[in-house]
Protein backbone atom coordinates (compact mmCIF):
# COMPACT_ATOMS: atom_id res chain seq x y z
CA UNK A 1 0.00 0.00 0.00
CA UNK A 2 1.13 3.35 -1.30
CA UNK A 3 2.11 6.03 1.75
CA UNK A 4 -0.97 8.32 2.28
CA UNK A 5 0.32 12.40 3.25
CA UNK A 6 -2.10 14.93 4.01
CA UNK A 7 -0.64 18.22 2.96
CA UNK A 8 -2.48 21.38 5.23
CA UNK A 9 -1.95 24.24 2.92
CA UNK A 10 -4.21 27.02 2.15
CA UNK A 11 -2.97 27.69 -1.27
CA UNK A 12 -2.39 24.38 -3.83
CA UNK A 13 -0.76 26.72 -6.75
CA UNK A 14 1.40 27.62 -4.28
CA UNK A 15 5.13 27.03 -5.56
CA UNK A 16 6.09 25.26 -1.79
CA UNK A 17 2.92 23.06 -2.02
CA UNK A 18 3.57 21.98 -5.57
CA UNK A 19 6.95 20.95 -4.86
CA UNK A 20 6.02 18.58 -1.61
CA UNK A 21 2.80 17.14 -4.10
CA UNK A 22 5.54 16.17 -6.83
CA UNK A 23 7.94 15.14 -4.66
CA UNK A 24 5.94 12.71 -2.85
CA UNK A 25 4.15 11.34 -6.11
CA UNK A 26 7.92 10.49 -7.08
CA UNK A 27 8.31 8.41 -3.81
CA UNK A 28 5.00 6.79 -4.33
CA UNK A 29 2.90 8.33 -1.97
CA UNK A 30 -0.56 9.45 -2.39
CA UNK A 31 -1.20 12.72 -1.25
CA UNK A 32 -3.79 15.34 -0.60
CA UNK A 33 -4.13 18.77 -0.40
CA UNK A 34 -6.45 19.52 2.84
CA UNK A 35 -7.54 23.70 3.42
CA UNK A 36 -7.08 24.03 7.10
CA UNK A 37 -9.84 26.06 7.37
CA UNK A 38 -12.23 23.67 6.09
CA UNK A 39 -11.27 20.88 8.54
CA UNK A 40 -14.12 20.50 10.90
CA UNK A 41 -13.02 18.42 13.99
CA UNK A 42 -14.59 16.00 16.42
CA UNK A 43 -13.04 15.63 19.51
CA UNK A 44 -13.78 12.98 22.39
CA UNK A 45 -12.40 10.48 24.21
CA UNK A 46 -10.83 8.20 21.65
CA UNK A 47 -12.67 9.44 19.28
CA UNK A 48 -10.92 12.08 17.51
CA UNK A 49 -12.18 12.37 14.21
CA UNK A 50 -11.47 14.63 11.25
CA UNK A 51 -13.94 15.59 8.29
CA UNK A 52 -12.94 17.57 4.93
CA UNK A 53 -16.15 19.97 3.82
CA UNK A 54 -18.43 17.50 5.74
CA UNK A 55 -16.78 14.34 4.60
CA UNK A 56 -14.86 11.71 6.86
CA UNK A 57 -11.44 11.81 6.12
CA UNK A 58 -9.25 8.71 5.49
CA UNK A 59 -6.51 7.80 7.65
CA UNK A 60 -3.10 8.74 6.70
CA UNK A 61 -0.06 7.93 7.53
CA UNK A 62 1.96 11.39 7.63
CA UNK A 63 1.02 14.67 7.94
CA UNK A 64 2.65 17.80 6.58
CA UNK A 65 1.89 21.35 7.85
CA UNK A 66 2.00 24.54 5.61
CA UNK A 67 0.27 26.89 7.90
CA UNK A 68 0.37 30.56 7.22
CA UNK A 69 0.66 32.72 10.02
CA UNK A 70 -2.85 34.19 9.45
CA UNK A 71 -4.24 30.68 10.70
CA UNK A 72 -2.23 30.05 12.81
CA UNK A 73 -5.03 29.13 15.62
CA UNK A 74 -6.56 26.97 13.35
CA UNK A 75 -4.05 25.49 11.37
CA UNK A 76 -2.40 24.27 14.60
CA UNK A 77 -5.56 22.84 16.09
CA UNK A 78 -6.05 20.57 12.75
CA UNK A 79 -2.42 19.33 13.06
CA UNK A 80 -2.82 18.69 16.69
CA UNK A 81 -5.62 16.71 15.68
CA UNK A 82 -4.27 14.41 13.38
CA UNK A 83 -1.25 14.47 15.82
CA UNK A 84 -3.71 12.44 18.17
CA UNK A 85 -5.01 10.38 15.81
CA UNK A 86 -1.59 8.83 15.45
CA UNK A 87 -0.30 10.46 12.05
CA UNK A 88 3.26 11.22 12.14
CA UNK A 89 4.38 14.40 11.14
CA UNK A 90 8.04 16.64 10.85
CA UNK A 91 6.97 19.11 12.98
CA UNK A 92 4.43 19.16 15.72
CA UNK A 93 1.43 21.68 16.61
CA UNK A 94 3.37 22.82 20.10
CA UNK A 95 6.67 23.23 17.63
CA UNK A 96 5.23 25.84 15.63
CA UNK A 97 3.14 27.50 18.22
CA UNK A 98 6.86 28.03 19.86
CA UNK A 99 8.47 29.17 16.84
CA UNK A 100 5.53 31.86 15.76
CA UNK A 101 5.94 33.84 19.12
CA UNK A 102 9.20 35.28 18.83
CA UNK A 103 9.69 36.43 22.13
CA UNK A 104 8.75 32.49 23.24
CA UNK A 105 11.43 31.26 20.45
CA UNK A 106 13.86 33.80 21.98
CA UNK A 107 13.36 32.51 25.25
CA UNK A 108 13.46 29.36 24.40
CA UNK A 109 16.85 29.50 22.48
CA UNK A 110 18.64 31.66 24.64
CA UNK A 111 17.97 28.98 27.49
CA UNK A 112 19.96 26.81 26.04
CA UNK A 113 23.52 28.70 25.28
CA UNK A 114 22.03 29.89 21.64
CA UNK A 115 22.97 33.31 21.46
CA UNK A 116 21.05 36.14 19.42
CA UNK A 117 20.82 39.73 19.55
CA UNK A 118 20.18 41.30 22.77
CA UNK A 119 16.41 41.81 23.43
CA UNK A 120 13.85 43.22 25.58
CA UNK A 121 10.25 43.17 25.94
CA UNK A 122 7.91 45.25 28.04
CA UNK A 123 4.41 46.51 28.07
CA UNK A 124 4.25 49.79 30.11
CA UNK A 125 4.53 53.31 28.88
CA UNK A 126 7.02 53.79 31.81
CA UNK A 127 9.08 51.16 30.69
CA UNK A 128 10.88 52.31 27.86
CA UNK A 129 13.91 53.82 29.59
CA UNK A 130 14.43 50.47 30.77
CA UNK A 131 13.85 49.03 27.45
CA UNK A 132 16.22 50.86 25.95
CA UNK A 133 18.69 50.97 28.80
CA UNK A 134 18.53 47.35 28.32
CA UNK A 135 19.61 46.73 24.64
CA UNK A 136 21.89 49.41 24.14
CA UNK A 137 22.63 52.81 22.64
CA UNK A 138 20.67 53.05 19.05
CA UNK A 139 20.09 51.93 16.39
CA UNK A 140 17.42 49.50 17.42
CA UNK A 141 15.34 47.48 15.86
CA UNK A 142 11.47 47.18 16.76
CA UNK A 143 9.41 44.32 15.65
CA UNK A 144 6.28 43.21 15.90
CA UNK A 145 6.11 39.68 18.18
CA UNK A 146 4.14 37.64 15.61
CA UNK A 147 5.26 39.79 11.78
CA UNK A 148 6.02 37.64 9.22
CA UNK A 149 8.15 38.01 6.31
CA UNK A 150 9.96 41.51 7.58
CA UNK A 151 6.63 43.30 8.42
CA UNK A 152 6.50 44.95 10.95
CA UNK A 153 9.87 45.55 11.43
CA UNK A 154 11.28 48.81 11.67
CA UNK A 155 14.46 50.41 12.07
CA UNK A 156 14.91 53.18 14.48
CA UNK A 157 18.05 55.22 14.11
CA UNK A 158 17.99 57.15 17.41
CA UNK A 159 16.99 56.89 20.60
CA UNK A 160 14.11 60.08 19.72
CA UNK A 161 13.14 57.77 16.53
CA UNK A 162 12.94 54.44 19.04
CA UNK A 163 10.74 55.95 21.46
CA UNK A 164 8.24 56.98 18.53
CA UNK A 165 8.02 53.68 16.98
CA UNK A 166 7.31 52.22 20.38
CA UNK A 167 4.68 54.56 21.53
CA UNK A 168 3.37 54.11 17.61
CA UNK A 169 3.03 50.04 18.55
CA UNK A 170 1.60 50.87 21.64
CA UNK A 171 -1.16 52.80 20.44
CA UNK A 172 -2.19 49.73 18.29
CA UNK A 173 -1.98 47.22 21.12
CA UNK A 174 0.40 45.35 19.61
CA UNK A 175 2.99 43.12 21.59
CA UNK A 176 6.54 43.90 20.20
CA UNK A 177 10.43 43.48 21.15
CA UNK A 178 13.21 45.94 20.98
CA UNK A 179 16.79 44.04 19.80
CA UNK A 180 20.32 45.82 19.19
CA UNK A 181 21.05 46.20 15.71
CA UNK A 182 23.84 44.37 13.78
CA UNK A 183 25.27 46.95 12.52
CA UNK A 184 28.40 44.64 10.99
CA UNK A 185 25.57 42.32 9.22
CA UNK A 186 25.36 45.30 6.56
CA UNK A 187 21.49 44.19 5.48
CA UNK A 188 22.84 40.81 5.01
CA UNK A 189 21.30 37.07 6.82
CA UNK A 190 21.49 33.53 6.24
CA UNK A 191 18.75 31.53 5.70
CA UNK A 192 19.50 28.20 6.91
CA UNK A 193 17.31 25.06 5.84
CA UNK A 194 17.26 22.34 8.31
CA UNK A 195 15.18 19.29 7.76
CA UNK A 196 15.50 16.68 10.52
CA UNK A 197 19.06 16.73 11.76
CA UNK A 198 21.18 18.61 9.31
CA UNK A 199 20.96 21.72 7.21
CA UNK A 200 19.94 20.40 3.59
CA UNK A 201 20.77 23.82 1.78
CA UNK A 202 21.63 27.63 2.46
CA UNK A 203 21.53 31.11 0.96
CA UNK A 204 22.55 34.48 1.97
CA UNK A 205 20.29 36.64 1.65
CA UNK A 206 20.74 41.01 1.12
CA UNK A 207 18.88 43.47 1.28
CA UNK A 208 17.33 45.48 -1.59
CA UNK A 209 19.02 49.37 -1.33
CA UNK A 210 17.37 51.45 0.98
CA UNK A 211 16.22 49.10 3.39
CA UNK A 212 18.16 46.87 6.18
CA UNK A 213 16.15 43.72 5.78
CA UNK A 214 16.91 40.87 3.68
CA UNK A 215 13.52 39.45 3.12
CA UNK A 216 13.06 37.96 -0.78
CA UNK A 217 9.69 39.31 0.13
CA UNK A 218 10.94 42.72 0.54
CA UNK A 219 13.08 42.93 -2.65
CA UNK A 220 16.15 41.18 -0.87
CA UNK A 221 18.77 38.91 -3.16
CA UNK A 222 19.68 35.60 -2.46
CA UNK A 223 22.99 33.86 -3.02
CA UNK A 224 24.52 30.76 -2.20
CA UNK A 225 26.83 30.46 0.72
CA UNK A 226 29.08 28.09 2.58
CA UNK A 227 28.17 27.85 5.94
CA UNK A 228 30.94 27.60 8.97
CA UNK A 229 30.41 24.44 10.89
CA UNK A 230 29.74 26.71 13.64
CA UNK A 231 26.55 28.09 11.78
CA UNK A 232 25.00 24.91 10.45
CA UNK A 233 25.38 23.92 14.69
CA UNK A 234 23.48 27.10 15.22
CA UNK A 235 20.84 26.32 12.95
CA UNK A 236 20.45 22.64 13.79
CA UNK A 237 20.07 23.32 17.24
CA UNK A 238 17.54 25.89 17.60
CA UNK A 239 14.89 23.50 15.04
CA UNK A 240 15.85 20.64 17.41
CA UNK A 241 15.19 22.54 20.61
CA UNK A 242 12.50 23.63 18.87
CA UNK A 243 10.88 20.70 17.92
CA UNK A 244 10.85 21.54 14.40
CA UNK A 245 11.33 18.71 11.45
CA UNK A 246 11.90 21.07 9.03
CA UNK A 247 12.66 25.03 9.60
CA UNK A 248 14.23 27.96 7.78
CA UNK A 249 16.87 29.20 10.83
CA UNK A 250 17.61 32.64 10.25
CA UNK A 251 20.85 33.60 11.16
CA UNK A 252 23.03 37.00 11.19
CA UNK A 253 27.17 37.11 10.47
CA UNK A 254 28.57 39.23 13.76
CA UNK A 255 31.88 39.66 15.30
CA UNK A 256 30.79 37.63 18.15
CA UNK A 257 29.60 34.49 16.27
CA UNK A 258 26.13 33.71 14.34
CA UNK A 259 23.45 35.04 15.79
CA UNK A 260 19.97 33.77 15.99
CA UNK A 261 17.56 36.41 13.99
CA UNK A 262 14.38 34.10 13.92
CA UNK A 263 13.03 30.61 12.86
CA UNK A 264 10.44 29.95 10.13
CA UNK A 265 8.52 26.78 10.74
CA UNK A 266 7.03 26.97 7.34
CA UNK A 267 9.64 28.03 5.21
CA UNK A 268 9.48 28.45 0.98
CA UNK A 269 11.02 26.56 -0.96
CA UNK A 270 11.13 28.76 -4.00
CA UNK A 271 13.58 31.21 -3.13
CA UNK A 272 16.24 28.99 -1.61
CA UNK A 273 15.67 25.57 -4.13
CA UNK A 274 16.47 28.47 -7.31
CA UNK A 275 19.86 29.73 -4.73
CA UNK A 276 20.98 26.26 -4.14
CA UNK A 277 20.34 23.69 -6.39
CA UNK A 278 19.02 21.55 -3.77
CA UNK A 279 15.87 19.82 -4.38
CA UNK A 280 14.50 20.66 -0.62
CA UNK A 281 11.40 19.08 -1.53
CA UNK A 282 12.77 15.50 -1.74
CA UNK A 283 14.40 15.98 1.24
CA UNK A 284 11.48 16.66 3.53
CA UNK A 285 9.52 13.84 2.37
CA UNK A 286 12.86 11.87 2.94
CA UNK A 287 12.30 12.90 6.14
CA UNK A 288 8.54 12.91 6.21
CA UNK A 289 9.02 8.90 5.03
CA UNK A 290 11.50 7.90 7.64
CA UNK A 291 8.78 9.02 10.12
CA UNK A 292 6.09 6.34 9.37
CA UNK A 293 7.04 3.56 11.21
CA UNK A 294 5.24 1.04 8.68
CA UNK A 295 7.23 2.03 6.22
CA UNK A 296 10.65 2.18 7.71
CA UNK A 297 9.35 -1.37 9.09
CA UNK A 298 9.43 -2.64 5.44
CA UNK A 299 12.58 -0.62 4.77
CA UNK A 300 14.14 -3.10 7.87
CA UNK A 301 12.82 -5.99 6.99
CA UNK A 302 14.14 -5.18 2.76
CA UNK A 303 17.66 -4.55 4.38
CA UNK A 304 17.78 -8.15 6.50
CA UNK A 305 16.72 -10.19 3.58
Amino acid sequence: MPTKIALLSRNPALYSTQRLVEAARERGCTVRVLDPLRCALRVAPGAFEVRYKGAVLPKFDAVIPRIGHSVTFHGTAVLRQFELMGVATPSSADAILRARDKLRCHQTLAAVGIDLPVTAFGDSPDDTSALLDMVGPAPHVVKLNEGTQGSGVVLAQNESASRSVIEAFRGLYASFLVQEFIGEAKGADLRCFVVGNRVVAAMQRHAAPGDFRANLHRGGKADLVRLTEAEETVAVKAAQHLGLGVAGVDLLRSRRGPLLLEVNSSPGLEGIEAASGVDIGGAILDHVLSLVPMRTNRRRAVRKT
